[in-house]
Parts: C-alpha cells; structure tokens; sequence
C-alpha cells in the first residue's frame, strides 16, 4: 500500500478547481436556462467527482477484499478479522499498487456498526511494524506500531454511539467517528528467510469483539469457504453520485466539508440523494452531472500531473510527501487514491516516487540511470528504493532483485557515496553489479523511495525541500 500528511500541500495555490456557483434568482424571474442547468450540474458534478472519488475506491477496496469468507493469503478475507500476506511480494503480487518489497502486510476491515472491537497488539521484538487505522475518506487516523513506541496490549476500537462504552480493566479506548476502519498493517521483513518469524508476528495481531473480550475467541470457520473473488468497480454516469449519496449517508463527512457539500446540495448530490431518481432536476442537469463524472477521470489526471510538477521543482524531479490527512485538500486527496490509496501520515512513512528523470524526461528501460546517493535518509526504521513497471507492479528479472534498503551491502566510493545502476542488463563491472536494480528493456519504469518512521525534526525539511532529498536519476 502506498503512502502525506500535507502541511505544505503542493496543490494549496490556486488547484482546487471550482468554487460554488451561486444563483441568486429574484423574486418574479424566470426560471434559470436550460443551458444554466447543464453549467450549474455540471461545475457541481466535476467538484463532487473529486470529492468523492476517494470515499468511492475505498468502498470499491472494501467490497472486493471482503467478497471472500476466509483468508485467502494476500490480504483478502471476512470483516473484523486480519487477513494477512504470507509471503514476500514478487511480480506476481497484483493486489495492491506498488506493493513493497520489505514487508508483508495485514490487512483487516472494521465493520463497528454492531460493537467495538478489541485489536491487540503483540509483543514484537527486532522487527519495526506498524498498524495504520483509516477512516472512509482516507484519513489515516492513528498508527500504532514501533515509530510510536506502542506498548503490547489490548485497543478497543469504538465507533460512533459507542465512546462510553464501559471498557475492560487494561484496555485501551481508540474513539473513532465511522462504523467502517480501514487496518493497514505492515511487519518488516528482513529478507526471504524470515518469513516465518514475520508470520509468528502476524499471528499475534488479532480482533475481538468486545462482548467476546476474555473468552478465548476465534473466528468460526465458515462451513461453505468460499475463495472466488468479486471484483468491483467505481459506478460510472449518474450511478457514481447515486453511490456517493449511498456513502455519504453511512458515513457522515466532516463538519469541515459543508460548505462543500451546500454547493452539491443545489444540484441532488448529497447524503442519501440518488440524482438518478430525482424529478426535481431537470434533463439538462441529469446530462450535465453525468458529463461530469464522464470528465472526472481527466480532471484528477490533470490535478495529478500539476501536483507531479509542482512537487518535481523541489524534490529533485519526485512526487514527495507524507500523505494520509488532507483536510479540505479533496484534489490532492483524489489524486492520492488513485497512486497510492491507503497513504500514511508522514510521521510514520515519506514517500517520493520519480516517472522521469532529472531531465525531465520519462523513465525507459532502454536508457540507463545513475542514482548518486552522497547521504542516507534520516529514517529510524530505515529506507527502500523500490523499481516497478508503469503500472506498479514489480519487475520480472533474473536477479530477482527488486530494490535496495539500509539493510543491503553496497559498494561505495571512496568519499562514502554510492552510484546505484539503473538499468536493463548487469553491469560487467563487479562493484557495479552489486549496485544493480534491474529495470525491463524497453519499458517505463518508476522508482519510490520509502523512508520509515522519518527522524521527527527531519519531516518538516524533507517536505518543504530544505532538507535530505532524494537524488535525481541521472542519465549514464
């Protein structure tokens, strides 16, 4: 999974799209043109498709991972308990974009609409971890795990209507606002032949419902498993504002996004509000809202491709940052779900991802890169440089190497630097060769650095662009 706590957010200047239009009729006057119901639902629409977007592929997310009733191995399986990947990511792992390489993940779906649940966490020792909590709308709401020196113990997570719930003697109260949480868990993985330890570990992350708290609970295996997968997908035309509606309702937003919400009220977008059904809109606000959300996809695009440029300016050409709390930032928070949903905050995780190089011109197998790296990033859990394929995935190759870490053995120069080798073939060099990461012949490419649990006094600097920056992939 990837992961920004914005405090300098690269879309704050001037890229939120459309303000509210507002429609003063006067007493007497003519009902506004048809045409003004096309600009009206249509200006809306394309607000609300950003907005939303990242609540939709969240719930896609849910629907998908949970369409199975027992663990299926990489991260699927039945609500309110964990679902782990057992196994190091290779190119075959497709589950998630961008799937690390230097952990295996547990992955648990929340549903508190009945009553709290119990996450325990184990002792874990020499392995750093963590256990991200996600609301609907993709805020990372809390982490627990090393960078935050989580004791072991018992975290009763209660939902709405549950904040006084009456606890158990040594646990531990998370109040959360939504029925549905999101855990992303990540155990570090400190090579192919300590997966089982790692899977030791996992085994020690559990969920109890707190009417169960004491009694030795287990999930009950189902007496029809079932392992197919349904694989959903984000509605399209005027189903996509039909299914915000659905959302909104379940999951109330926050009281921040109301002057946000008035402006898609206008227009039949709101909770509960199925645009679709509607008699109150007329056909021309029907076609306006579904152009809209025909649009959508080119408009986070676009917002995506202005973030790159402005991040690429002071970043040494990446996209950089630690995401996970966007406040009223709804473009940058699309544009994350749709690279990087389940993004953590920053003081857990950094993110920098390169497309291009330090020319500016996109990244190709056929070329080969230079990575000079003079410092190591400020990281207390460490560091990974990850390569995969224009689509996210990691590279097939026959060193079945995928990336470097503060844990590699690299060769250095002799002021202490290290060029690491970007490219298609093996060097012939042999200190070259050591500091090889194998990228496709005549494939795009793209490269993430990963900088865990970040030195606290080194965030800030890191994301202005003051401070360690990533270094450039410089043509060889």
């Amino acid at each position: 999974m990837a992961v920004f706590s914005p405090r300098v957010s690269p879309l704050a200047a001037g890229a939120v799209f459309v303000t509210a239009v507002a429609v003063a009729v006067a007493a007497g006057c003519s009902s506004p043109a048809p045409q003004s119901d096309y600009a009206k639902a249509y200006s809306a629409g394309l607000q609300a498709y950003t907005y939303g977007l990242p609540l939709l592929e969240t719930n896609k997310t849910f629907l998908t991972m949970t369409s199975v009733n027992v663990s299926s191995g990489d991260g699927f399986g039945p609500v309110n308990q964990f679902n782990h990947v057992r196994k190091p990511n290779d190119p075959s792992s497709t589950t998630v974009v961008a799937p690390g390489a230097h952990a295996l993940s547990s992955i648990a779906w929340l549903d508190l609409s009945v009553e709290p649940q119990s996450l325990h966490v184990p002792e874990v020792t020499d392995h750093d971890f963590v256990l991200a909590l996600l609301d609907p709308y993709t805020e990372d709401l809390r982490n627990l795990g090393s960078a935050h020196a989580t004791p072991a113990g018992d975290y009763v997570i209660c939902g709405p209507g549950q904040h006084d719930a009456r606890l158990p003697s040594g646990t531990q109260r998370i109040d959360v606002d939504y029925t549905r949480i999101w855990v992303i868990g990540s155990t570090q993985l400190k090579g192919p032949g300590d997966t089982r330890n790692v899977n030791r570990i996992q085994d020690g992350y559990t969920l109890t419902p707190l009417s169960e708290f004491g009694t030795g609970y287990r999930p009950k295996p189902p007496s029809e498993p079932d392992t197919s997968v349904e694989t959903y997908s984000v509605p399209t035309g005027l189903g996509f504002f039909d299914t915000l509606g659905q959302l909104l309702a379940t999951f109330p937003p926050p009281a921040a996004d109301s002057d946000q919400l008035a402006v898609f009220s206008a227009v039949g977008i709101g909770p509960g509000e199925t645009p679709s059904s509607n008699s109150r809109l007329s056909a021309e606000s029907l076609r306006g809202l579904s152009d809209a959300v025909a649009a959508g996809p080119a408009q986070v695009q676009a917002d995506t491709k202005a973030v790159f440029r402005a991040s690429a300016e002071k970043h040494n050409g990446y996209f950089l940052g630690g995401f996970g709390a966007y406040g009223t930032n709804y473009p940058l928070r699309a544009v994350v779900s749709t690279i990087g949903l389940g993004a953590f905050t920053s003081d857990q995780a950094i993110f920098a991802m390169a497309l291009t190089d330090g020319t500016g011109r996109t990244l190709d197998g056929s070329s080969g890169y230079t990575i000079h790296l003079t410092t190591v990033p400020p990281a207390a859990e460490g560091w990974t440089l990850t390569v995969y394929d224009s689509s996210g995935a990691l590279i097939q190759n026959p060193a079945g190497r995928y990336q470097f870490s503060n844990a590699s053995t690299l060769a250095k120069n002799a002021d202490g630097s290290v060029d690491i080798a970007v490219q298609a073939t093996q060097p012939t060099d042999t200190a070259k060769a050591r500091n090889w990461l194998p990228v496709a012949s005549g494939q795009g490419f793209q490269v993430i650095w990963r900088l865990l649990a970040p030195q606290p006094e080194a965030i800030e600097p890191i994301l202005d662009g003051t401070g360690w920056q990533p270094p450039a992939l410089l043509p060889a």
